[in-house]
């Protein structure tokens, strides 16, 4: 089965492979941003890079330090980008993540596949690798196995999780 949105992203399509939901996301560009005061505060804790696109994506020194994390939701509203994602090495992954999107109303988005767009490809270039096997820290939790398709777009598959139901269709 396969499912297409047009989004103001362009395309996203949606394919259920055997118990993973795999959806198909272009890659927006990012740059590495100097690394404020103000990220400090809004984390609690120095981070050791940022790198700027759609989201901002800061970079730590442990997986340990994004699972304990607990953020200024006030102050993340202060930092660039349309969201504040954090991010670590794994050991039993390749990378550990975390995605906040207050100006949204998201405080903490339990596993996030825009985000991974940019973490994903932040560490295929760290580790020198095109496929990307992501934890996502919240709450809930949540894995996420990222391909770069070397097209300018990124594939990420994971488990779905129901939210809600409806009988409401809605047509425009």
């Amino acid at each position: 089965m396969k499912t297409r949105f047009d989004t103001r992203s362009g395309n996203l399509t949606v394919v259920r492979k055997d118990n993973l939901y795999e959806m198909n996301f272009p890659i927006h560009e990012q740059h590495e941003v100097p690394v404020t005061d103000d990220m400090e505060s809004a984390f609690g804790i120095r981070p050791v890079k940022a790198i700027l696109g759609t989201d901002l994506v800061c970079v730590f020194e442990s997986g340990e330090q994004i699972r304990k994390m607990k953020p200024d939701q006030n102050k993340l509203t202060h930092l660039p980008g349309r969201g504040q994602n954090v991010t670590a090495k794994g050991t039993a992954v390749d990378c550990v993540s975390r995605s906040f999107l207050p100006e949204l109303m998201v405080p903490e988005d339990p596993v996030c596949g825009s985000a991974h767009c940019q973490i994903a490809d932040y560490w295929s270039r760290e580790l020198g690798k095109n496929t990307i096997h992501a934890y996502q820290a919240s709450k809930r939790g949540g894995h996420l196995y990222c391909e770069l398709l070397g097209n300018g777009r990124i594939s990420i598959s994971g488990e779905a999780t129901l939210v809600a139901i409806s009988d409401v269709v809605v047509e425009f």
